[in-house]
């Protein structure tokens, strides 16, 4: 076997591909590792190996601490680990293309196991794109990476236990909270609580979640329930903050940060290049890619563990990778059927206790619907500046569809390809047509799946690739 060649190729060293990494190798296959960022841990142990020898790992949780162990594991198990690498194409068969230190090259591999984690759901608004307004992921990264603390304090705006986490760690590192506009309309404990029953057996991380919550309550910033609208207002960067709440209340603010979240969607869009089908995930409101028990796709030898593969959180995402790792060995004659089976058979117990509080989570922080209905004056497409009243006006000029959308308006065109567009797109097309979400779909993905330049792309040498790039499969992707 060559230097390019493997057994398996993972895309992406968070929780589910390292997981998968260690499971493969004691298999005995061959393994490639191709992560963008420069260290393993993913978003979730994000700056592991570095934070791990400080004393501010104490401030980031237990769950965080965890990731010291799991990235020394990885470290050791000898697959080939590729850091900073920006995978931009895969080919059936599989020959992957990515770009790393400015070089791009291709590797061949027999299988492949995509975890690539999750993204935050888009919350377009007015003023979303002024400096100063972030995502809560995007804060806890600077977090975890760089000790980065805003200097003067941050509105919070948003639902899900990642905010109420961020806070805690924030102020643990000593950083101010100027107040939370919580999103979470009225009601929906009352929706929830018919999940609970299946959950009982998470109540562990119930109750963490209520003593985030109380902390926060006595750290004495105002709580501001049931918000339904923002805006964002300033000249050049942000300066205030304008808020509605369910009941009609309004208030107004001086804000230089805010950081918002509505909760997190599976990152899709390679398995949408690959042809692998997708299906709406109605409790999760996004699209999760259709898998068998071992985390295949439609498309054989491919496989998606982790949040790719439906949100689940870390403890689902380990199971998942063991599991696709074991059909993989067993796919290439490295275990035999009975014996993977009976292996997965715990790893199946895990992943079925780590999801059991999913539906509750799922129903008490479903995105409340002005998330998906901009005013029209609201960029939706940050890339191509098209905004929602654009989108509105296309969607009823004959009834089209995603990429006709995108063909007519340039939405999704840009280097994220709809990453911060997509859904917002498809729900002004569905409310506007009177369609189910469901039915509208969501853009034609094209390689390259991130921007690769001329030279990296003469840097490969093989100027039969480009011709091969050029006849990809023109179908639609399945919705």
């Amino acid at each position: 076997m060559s230097a390019n060649e493997t057994d398996l190729l993972i895309v992406g060293a968070g929780p589910a591909g390292m997981a998968a990494a260690v499971t493969a190798r004691r298999q005995g296959l061959s393994v490639r590792v191709l992560d963008d960022q420069p260290a393993p841990g993913g978003q979730i142990w994000r700056a592991i190996e570095t934070v791990a020898e400080t004393p501010r790992i104490a401030r980031l949780g237990e769950s965080y601490r965890t990731g010291a162990d799991r990235a020394s594991a990885f470290r050791a198990c000898g697959a080939l680990y590729e850091p900073e690498s920006q995978l931009w194409q895969i080919e059936p068969g599989f020959r992957a293309f990515l770009t790393r230190q400015g070089r791009a090259r291709s590797v061949t591999a027999k299988a492949v196991i995509l975890a690539t984690g999750a993204q935050e759901r888009p919350v377009p608004f007015p003023g979303w794109t002024l400096p100063g307004v972030l995502t809560v992921g995007a804060a806890q990264i600077l977090l975890k990476t760089a000790d980065s603390v805003p200097t003067s304090p941050v509105w919070i705006a948003g639902c899900g236990p990642l905010p109420l986490l961020y806070m805690t760690q924030l102020l643990a590192a000593g950083g101010r909270i100027a107040g939370f506009l919580d999103t979470t309309p009225r009601g929906r404990i009352g929706a929830a609580l018919r999940h609970l029953p299946q959950g009982l057996g998470r109540l562990a991380d119930l109750a963490k979640g209520l003593s985030w919550s109380f902390a926060l309550k006595r750290a004495g910033f105002p709580i501001i329930r049931h918000v339904t609208e923002l805006r964002a207002e300033g000249e050049g960067r942000l300066e205030s903050l304008h808020y509605r709440t369910q009941d009609g209340r309004e208030g107004e603010v001086a804000a230089e940060v805010l950081l918002v979240h509505e909760g997190v969607v599976p990152n899709i869009h390679a398995p949408l290049a690959l042809g692998c089908a997708v299906s709406w995930h109605a409790g999760q409101h996004c699209y999760v890619p259709e898998l068998d028990s071992w985390g295949e796709t439609s498309q054989a030898n491919v496989f998606v563990a982790g949040d790719g593969a439906g949100i689940g959180g870390v403890e689902a995402a380990e199971p998942r990778g063991r599991i696709a790792a074991l059909r993989v060995a067993a796919r290439l004659g490295k275990l035999g059927e009975g014996e993977a089976e009976s292996t997965a058979r715990p790893e199946r117990g895990r992943l079925s206790r780590a999801l059991a509080l999913r539906p509750f989570l799922d129903a008490l922080y479903a995105p409340r619907p002005q998330v998906f209905a901009p005013a029209d004056e609201t960029l939706v497409c940050r890339c191509e500046e098209v905004t929602a009243g654009e989108l509105r006006a296309r969607a009823v000029q004959g009834r089209p569809g995603p990429n006709q959308i995108k063909a007519f308006t340039r939405a999704g065109m840009g280097p994220c390809q709809g990453r911060q567009c997509g859904y917002t797109m498809a729900h002004i097309v569905a409310a506007a047509q009177n369609r189910p979400v469901e039915k509208i779909g969501f853009y034609r993905i094209r390689p390259p799946l991130k921007p690769v330049t001329l030279g990296e792309l003469a840097s490969l040498g093989e100027l039969a690739s480009l011709g091969e790039l050029a006849s990809l499969d023109e179908r639609e992707p399945a919705a």
